[in-house]
């Protein structure tokens, strides 16, 4: 079946079988690797991808369900540099592996579009559905909880951090500045 979708603010257009799940799709036939294949099963979040605009498992969603849509993958989060909250995972170290980061990063985005000022209980909340088995939670709470007061929920995704200079609270450095599945961990409580 021909597909049309936008991927990383590119159009795309392919004949794909109508079963091919959106991870398969960015990861094997447009080589966009960051969204990982963790589980199959949502209950791991490493697949998480921005579907216009909310985040999503993209191991549950078909490319068919995708099509006239718009896919943000890790890649172009930042639109070519850094957007606000990776550029926060790196300033907080909320990471060690890597292997969650990407999904981590894109449920973190999703959250702060929907919440741009959760609280800490809130971002916790908000990436339940997503694991991580090296870090305890810590540093990636505290990313999201610095990705939000540096502005990142009004920050576009597809644009890096150097763009978006006044979308960020004043005084607050670019650099600085930068869903919720149905898999529920609970996030270092």
């Amino acid at each position: 079946m021909q597909v049309k979708l936008t991927v990383n603010g590119e159009p795309r257009s392919a004949d794909v079988e109508p079963r091919l799940l959106l991870v398969h799709y960015l990861r094997e036939h447009l080589g966009l690797r960051a969204a990982n294949v963790g589980c199959d099963t949502t209950s791991c979040g490493a697949c998480t991808v921005l579907l216009d605009g909310k985040s999503v498992k993209s191991c549950t969603v078909l490319t068919a369900q995708a099509a006239g849509q718009h896919v943000i993958t890790a890649e172009g989060l930042g639109g070519g540099g850094l957007h606000p909250v990776q550029a926060a995972f790196r300033q907080e170290h909320g990471l060690q592996c890597g292997f969650c980061t990407p999904g981590m990063v894109m449920a973190a985005a999703g959250l702060l579009t929907e919440n741009p000022h959760p609280t800490e209980a809130q971002v916790r909340e908000g990436l339940e559905g997503n694991l991580c088995r090296c870090t305890g939670y810590h540093n990636i709470v505290r990313a999201v909880l610095a990705a939000a007061e540096a502005g990142a929920g009004t920050h576009p995704a597809g644009t890096p951090a150097e763009a978006g200079a006044g979308t960020h609270p004043a005084g607050a450095p670019a650099d600085a500045a930068s869903g919720n599945g149905n898999g529920r961990a609970e996030v270092g409580r």
